[in-house]
């Protein structure tokens, strides 16, 4: 029962909440209007009467529903809103410039709108995302050994106490410890089903997790640790590769990746992420079966332990192994993910 659609009250229940587990495995038709939505459709809900849920658009079509013009089930999970993608495009052409809301204004956006939307997709709003950007550049000055008042100006801030914060902030160090040091790169990569932050340097991918885990910060505390570097925004060629991938991933053209990781733990906790890359895509296993392929078959915990420990989402698979009785058990970035990606991958073995 995990990859086949549930029953009628159940889905009609997630279209009720707007679940996102189903975005892409599940539509509804309407029979009172006739049209067919994503269960996370934002228009009033029907009565549960007047719903029919299929499994692919092809169904809809065929039962004589057309697409809705609000949710567009046609169109890609997970595209960004054009705004969001203009702005963003903003932002790499201007790297340097100080936005406020005015500025938003003149380019004739409603600056609540824009940071609702920035705020859904990314987590953060352009304004911040704009300061981060500029911080970057003061940071990347700093590592090429510039002076702080000469990083302080490149990054367009004119209070030199408002700038050591904004490190301070983003990476717990202050701007004279930075001077010279090498630091890895992050930068935002959008998927489906969320925002992912992936961290890495050019030789290979250090993190990649869903920007909303609670456990975020201290997992990017312990890899500043654990590498000994700082971490800025900007691109790498391990980014754009792993963000190529993921790409493909998400379209349904291949389940494999081949991006460098760089794994941080111990020799075991190592042994069991090998043992998760193992898992044939749209297969499962559970903790003790992975404590056997891991050489310790009583290490039950320790292989749960481990399998938590897992800073790299999606590409080491932890998302593929369930609890003993074949139900779903604690994933990171939320059960209802880890059934989508299980969901995505069965579907491609179809």
């Amino acid at each position: 029962m995990l990859f086949d659609l549930p029953d009628h009250e159940t889905l009609y229940r997630a279209l009720l909440d707007r679940d996102p587990a189903y975005d892409g495995h599940a539509f509804v038709g309407v029979t009172s209007t006739g049209v067919f939505c994503r269960l996370t459709c934002p228009a009033r809900k029907p009565k549960f009467e007047n719903t029919r849920f299929f499994d692919s658009v092809a169904g809809c079509f065929e039962a004589g529903f057309r697409p809705c013009l609000r949710c567009r089930p046609l169109d890609p999970i997970g595209q960004r809103e054009p705004m969001v993608s203009a702005l963003l495009r903003l932002l790499e052409d201007e790297p340097e410039r100080v936005w406020s809301e005015d500025d938003l204004l003149r380019l004739g956006y409603d600056p609540s709108t824009v940071r609702r939307a920035f705020k859904r997709h990314l987590g953060l709003t352009f304004l911040d995302m704009a300061r981060l950007r500029r911080t970057a550049r003061g940071m990347d000055r700093l590592a090429a050994g510039a002076s702080v008042i000469d990083a302080q100006q490149a990054a367009g801030y004119d209070s030199g106490s408002g700038f050591r914060e904004a490190i301070v902030r983003l990476l717990g160090d202050c701007p004279v410890e930075l001077r010279g040091r090498e630091w890895l790169k992050a930068e935002w990569i959008d998927t489906p089903i969320g925002s992912m932050l992936a961290v890495a340097d050019d030789h290979a991918l250090h993190l990649l997790e869903f920007f909303d885990r609670t456990a975020l910060p201290n997992e990017l505390k312990r890899l500043r640790q654990a590498t000994r570097s700082a971490i800025t925004f900007g691109r790498t060629p391990i980014i754009e590769r792993i963000d190529a991938e993921l790409r493909r991933y998400f379209a349904g053209e291949g389940t494999t990746f081949d991006t460098p990781l760089a794994a941080h733990g111990s020799p075991f906790t190592r042994i069991v992420w090998d043992a998760l890359m193992a898992i044939p895509p749209g297969t499962t296993r559970s903790y003790a079966e992975i404590a056997v392929a891991a050489g310790r078959s009583t290490a039950t915990r320790a292989v749960a332990r481990a399998n938590g420990a897992n800073q790299i989402a999606i590409v080491i698979p932890c998302h593929r192994v369930i609890g003993s009785d074949g139900s779903l058990t604690g994933y990171g970035g939320g059960l209802w993910r880890k059934d989508w990606l299980l969901r995505h991958e069965r579907k491609q073995l179809a």
